[in-house]
């Protein structure tokens, strides 16, 4: 029997608990042993929950017990998790965790102390929900050179637009629906400003590189700008648009950025919609792969840390490698990011030739809305783009194209 400790008995937390309860037969198997749930840590007591005998309070009762080989961290957040599981790791306790902002900020150096302790961190859960992608960058596609990840991490954001796209709602009616629901939190900044997909590209970008990215240098711009009048464009266009995480490697310099894009019919994310996420990955040798489901919720999340679970009960006292060091990458300035632009500026006299004359050869765009002039164009760099948009008068918007 491996004994396994939950610290967080949240939604996560709730949810490893009973999928391993649910699943006892299969995963037990899967791992070779038993896995049974000895501990579970919470500042608060559950009456009544069929688990409440194994609530506890003390994380020293964790820390202190050799029978706990595997701790699921799913409290999110960077303290008390990170010294939660630093000291776990330095006693050779592995260590399961859906915690994206952990793994973001101090996925490096946790990395490391379980190398040196002969026990593992696997955070198959952080990115993409239940969505598996970890474990193929590191074991299925290790033949691979990834040049390119390009994905639909949140599936907050991902919701707002398609309710945007399908009932042609504002931003703010669909976000207080979406509140409404349970797919947004009350202050729905991390999602909506972009910072969660920005932490997510992060990871995936670090595992690409085998190298540190972190996510305060990744260009970041959220959906909240961004209204029905633009959906009206997009179709018009047989287009959507994505809060797209992306990073691409270009003449061995990478580049890494969150922000809406307008995307066509021919590109796979296209029909991603709803609380879906996906992963579009780019190899050398195998071409184009993608990575569909469900990228948030009790379950499915649940589900991706209790795999790590199975992954560490078959490799109790060795480490799973992964290739993530400590030194910083260095990204290319988004600036020099070359690529196409949908405009929309006030509609005044001569406004078709100023635009012209400013960006060169463009494509006018029927108009969505009254006293409006749309138009695209490019491709230009961003540094191009900023600096032809600061004189073009009247401008409303802009949305990059894939």
């Amino acid at each position: 029997m491996i004994q396994i400790a939950v610290i967080g008995y949240g939604t996560v937390g709730s949810g490893v608990v009973e999928v391993i309860g649910r699943n006892h037969d299969e995963i037990s198997k899967k791992a070779g042993e038993e896995i049974y749930v000895k501990y579970i840590l919470d500042l608060r007591d559950f009456p009544g929950d069929p688990y409440e005998d194994r609530v506890i309070h003390d994380v020293a009762a964790i820390m202190e017990d050799p029978e706990i080989k595997i701790i699921c961290e799913t409290m999110g957040g960077i303290r008390p998790a990170y010294d939660f599981t630093k000291q776990a790791l330095l006693q050779g306790k592995s260590v399961c965790t859906s915690n994206k902002e952990l793994v973001a900020t101090h996925g490096p150096e946790l990395i490391r102390i379980a190398t040196e302790n002969k026990c593992n961190y696997l955070f198959e859960a952080s990115v993409g929900g239940g969505i598996p992608i970890i474990r193929p960058l590191n074991y299925s596609l290790t033949a691979e050179k990834i040049d390119s990840i390009v994905g639909i991490l949140n599936g907050t954001t991902n919701f707002i637009l398609s309710k945007m796209e399908t009932e042609g709602a504002d931003f703010a009616e669909v976000l207080k629906e979406a509140q409404d629901n349970g797919f947004a939190e009350r202050n729905p900044e991390a999602d909506v400003e972009g910072h969660d997909a920005c932490r997510k590209i992060a990871i995936l970008s670090s595992l690409m590189t085998g190298k540190n990215v972190r996510y305060e240098d990744i260009y970041t711009e959220g959906i909240t700008g961004i209204t029905a009048v633009d959906f009206r464009y997009a179709k018009s266009m047989d287009m959507t648009i994505k809060l797209l995480a992306v990073s691409v490697m270009l003449a061995d310099r990478l580049y890494a950025y969150v922000a809406p894009f307008m995307i066509g019919r021919d590109h796979p994310l296209y029909f991603v919609h709803d609380v879906f996420n996906a992963v579009y990955v780019h190899g050398n040798m195998l071409g184009d792969s993608m990575y569909y489901g469900r990228g948030a919720g009790k379950l499915p999340t649940a589900s991706a840390v209790v795999s790590d679970v199975v992954d560490c009960a078959r490799h109790l006292g060795k480490t799973i490698m992964c290739f993530w060091d400590s030194e910083n990458v260095q990204l290319a300035p988004v600036d020099e990011r070359i690529g196409r632009f949908f405009v929309r500026v006030a509609a005044s006299a001569g406004v078709s030739k100023r635009a012209a004359e400013r960006f060169g050869d463009i494509t006018v765009i029927s108009p969505q809305a009254e006293d409006e002039f749309a138009f695209l164009c490019g491709p230009v760099s961003e540094a191009e783009f900023a600096a032809k948009a600061a004189g073009l008068d009247g401008l409303i918007s802009r949305i990059r194209l894939n």
